[in-house]
């Protein structure tokens, strides 16, 4: 039996140098991966079309839907260079920020970005270095700014900046972004992930570009974008808590809490989470996690998040197939737990819309749950009957049918569906039989157990679930 069997929650891994080799590949993907994330931070587009060429193969002979998406590089603000690289901070001290090019010095340094310097007002924080350096705006000219040194050491050249409290008003899509997307699109991906979101309309105008090509992934890394959580939530497909610049923005005893708050708005509108940053990075260099990040990763699942990502871990690590494996492991045993389950249980999201499917795919987890049922099966087009079963958080597998190769991918992601490819059916006894053999094919039920069934007449009908059966497995 598949390890993915063995779980719920669903994992993400990053291509990268260290896996993007067509056995490596095959290995990931038989140790556990469900989607694969593409870094368009790095590498060029042929290498991205290369390693997603590898995953469609090796989708092919493990005759699984692999989901892929492509996670854009956004707004990178970085620092100049200073005449020796670098200047020692002491706390007090002021430095200019200005547009000139030239070297810095401890006076002044150049800041390449016109847009921060018009954004920025007196009393705005500056974070160098993933907050180790930190400066606030003490005075603002027409092209400069000038700061005080609140805490740090040193500063080095090209330093990456965070801007905690100030919202820029440029759009978050750069140049690179559109090429990257209008790339990933020919090559076919499930997803774009929008990195820097700060409000709704950074969401319009992704999805003005990229259409019904692809489905939208919101990252969450930036302080106003949790002022729109709901709205943010709402416009997405699924959502990203990209914990690495958020918790150098917010404090970082704000990041447990924002991590529940975050995972449970997904849950209430449906919408699959994705938890990443920083799960297992001791495992970039080490063949075992710290007690800390197993602890992080179980946190994520007993919150309910629908995925769990690892970046650096299989991108460029020593040891990305042991990340893999233990991050699934450790899925498994919370999943085994009672507590996990009466979480699960005790936060099912209220129902808000009355319309028959909704209706339909609460009773099927509420029948599943009194029979015992070893699956729910959702014959679906959209996917959309998918996500509200997993909504439900039910204890046994989702086995999703559908017809819509690209729907079975993006499905991958969501919490307990495991979706097969497959023909639709046009009567209901076609509906019964083939959700009895396609559940004893994949090992989700054995004869004797029982499958609760959904599925919308007339068949094939995007949005049209309206009947409920349970059948008995022969």
């Amino acid at each position: 039996m598949p390890l993915s069997r063995n779980r719920k929650t669903k994992i993400v891994a990053t291509l990268g140098p260290a896996s993007s080799a067509p056995e490596m590949v095959r290995t990931l993907l038989d140790t556990g991966v469900d989607i694969v994330r593409l870094n368009f931070s790095h590498g060029t587009h042929e290498d991205h079309a290369t390693a997603l060429k590898r995953v469609r193969a090796a989708e092919q002979e493990i005759n699984r839907p692999i989901g892929i998406f492509a996670d854009m590089q956004g707004p990178k603000l970085r620092l100049g260079v200073f005449e020796n690289g670098s200047i020692d901070l002491k706390k007090g001290m002021n430095i200019r920020f200005d547009l000139d090019p030239a070297p810095g010095n401890e006076k002044r340094v150049n800041l390449p970005h016109p847009e921060v310097i018009e954004a920025l007002e007196e009393g705005a924080d500056l974070l160098f270095d993933d907050g180790r350096a930190h400066l606030r705006i003490t005075k603002k000219g027409k092209d400069f700014v000038e700061a005080g040194v609140i805490a740090g050491k040193k500063l080095m050249d090209r330093k990456g900046l965070n801007l905690p409290n100030t919202l820029l008003r440029s759009s978050v899509l750069t140049e690179k972004d559109k090429k990257d997307i209008a790339a990933a699109l020919d090559m076919g991906v499930e997803w774009i992930a929008l990195s820097f979101v700060q409000r709704p309309e950074d969401v319009k105008e992704a999805r003005a570009l990229i259409g019904d090509r692809a489905r939208v992934i919101v990252k969450l890394e930036k302080p106003s974008a949790i002022k729109h959580l709901e709205e943010l939530v709402e416009m997405s497909d699924a959502v990203m808590l990209a914990r690495g610049d958020l918790g150098v923005e917010i404090p970082a005893e704000h990041v447990p809490s924002m991590q529940k708050h975050v995972v449970r708005a997904c849950r209430e509108k449906g919408k699959p989470v994705i938890i990443a940053t920083q799960m297992l990075e001791s495992m970039v260099s080490a063949p075992r996690p710290t007690r800390a990040e197993a602890s992080d990763v179980a946190t994520a699942i007993y919150d309910g998040a629908d995925a769990v990502m690892l970046s650096a871990e299989t991108a460029t690590g020593e040891y990305p197939v042991e990340a893999v494996s233990i991050m699934s492991r450790i899925a498994a045993d919370v999943e085994q737990d009672e507590l996990y389950r009466k979480i699960m249980d005790a936060e099912h999201p209220i129902t808000k819309k009355e319309t028959s499917s909704d209706a339909i795919t609460t009773a099927a987890s509420n029948v599943a749950a009194t029979l015992s049922a070893a699956a729910i099966v959702n014959y679906t087009t959209s996917g959309s009957t998918a996500l509200r079963t997993a909504r439900q958080r039910p204890p046994m597998p989702i086995l999703c049918l559908t017809e819509n190769l690209a729907a079975a991918r993006r499905l991958q992601l969501s919490y307990g569906v495991y979706a097969v490819h497959t023909e639709d059916v046009d009567n209901f006894d076609d509906m019964v039989s083939k959700a009895v053999r396609i559940a004893q094919e994949h090992a989700v039920a054995d004869a004797g157990e029982r499958l609760v069934i959904t599925a919308g007449v007339p068949f094939g009908t995007i949005g049209s679930t309206n009947v409920l059966r349970v059948a008995k497995v022969g």
